[in-house]
């Protein structure tokens, strides 16, 4: 009974070993169990219920953080600090200018003027122009103020109307005065056909006939009719002529309506006959285009 006794008799030092030992045996049992729960059961983060819980964390994150901005109340901005030209998103500099221009003691009165002080971006005046707060009889004043820049951009866009239709009066009617600005005035000529007719009109030394100007390269005949409706040959242009008898054969090819066929023609006839007497012979001449015998007769003589 002793021997059975001694082997279940522990001293104090015994015991507390062994509830020792007891308590590190039920703590790994338990981290032991929760690692193989843990392991069993993993957590879907991509569920709905979840999804809509961060949803709602992050809201009001965002709601928090909107909330910890400094709130901005209508104010003068004539009277901005340091303090507040910071909490605005001034710079130093745009904040001193302002601060300078106070001291000479002058105000701004619109966001126009307060921008042309400060020299803000664009981008800052449009976010805290909104709030600018001017006394009531600065508003006023800037109402009528636009009101009147409304209506001199009225007149002047009605003068400017007006000085257009001035422009379209025409320097001169005479043709061969007419400058392009006064051609350009009638439908249908631009600026290309207005340089034309007048590069044309120096070809020819001027216009003698009115037929001439339906001569001019691509101008169509209804367009050429607008154009003598208003422009006429007031005065016969002054064209200095040539002696059939005496010309060289590249002087007469200038004649803008003598081709080099009709001058060699002319120049056979010259030497059969050695002298015309009179202008007129030109008709003699086999082929000659006596369509042409006014025009070409323009600028030929026979002495």
């Amino acid at each position: 009974m002793k021997i059975l006794k001694s082997h279940f008799w522990y001293n104090k030092s015994q015991r507390n070993g062994i509830f020792l030992l007891a308590i590190f045996i039920i703590i790994l049992q338990i981290f032991i169990f929760s690692d193989i729960l843990f392991d069993d059961e993993k957590i879907d983060t991509n569920q709905p219920e979840l999804i809509a819980f961060q949803n709602q964390i992050d809201s009001l994150k965002l709601v928090e953080i909107e909330n910890r901005k400094p709130k901005i109340y209508p104010f003068n901005p004539n009277y901005i600090t340091d303090y507040k030209g910071e909490q605005l998103g001034m710079s130093l500099k745009e904040i001193d200018r302002l601060l300078s221009f106070r001291k000479t003691n002058k105000f701004v009165n619109s966001k126009e003027e307060f921008q042309k002080v400060t020299k803000v971006s664009d981008s800052l005046l449009a976010k805290i122009s909104p709030y600018f707060k001017f006394p009531d009889w600065v508003v006023a004043r800037n109402d009528k103020n636009q009101k009147n820049t409304s209506n001199t951009n009225s007149n002047t866009f009605i003068n400017s109307k007006k000085y257009n239709y001035k422009k379209k009066i025409v320097s001169t009617t005479d043709i061969n005065k007419a400058i392009a600005e006064d051609f350009r005035t009638i439908n249908g000529i631009g600026a290309a056909f207005s340089e034309r007719i007048i590069k044309y009109r120096s070809k020819l030394q001027g216009f003698s006939l009115d037929d001439q100007l339906y001569e001019v390269w691509g101008l169509e005949k209804e367009v050429a009719d607008k154009v003598l409706s208003v422009f006429k040959i007031v005065e016969q242009p002054i064209i200095k002529k040539v002696n059939v008898n005496t010309v060289e054969f590249k002087q007469l090819l200038k004649n803008p309506y003598i081709d080099y066929q009709l001058c060699k023609m002319i120049f056979n006839y010259r030497d059969e006959v050695a002298e015309l007497q009179d202008i007129s012979e030109l008709k003699n001449i086999k082929g000659f285009p006596l369509d042409l015998y006014d025009r070409i007769t323009l600028y030929l003589l026979a002495e």
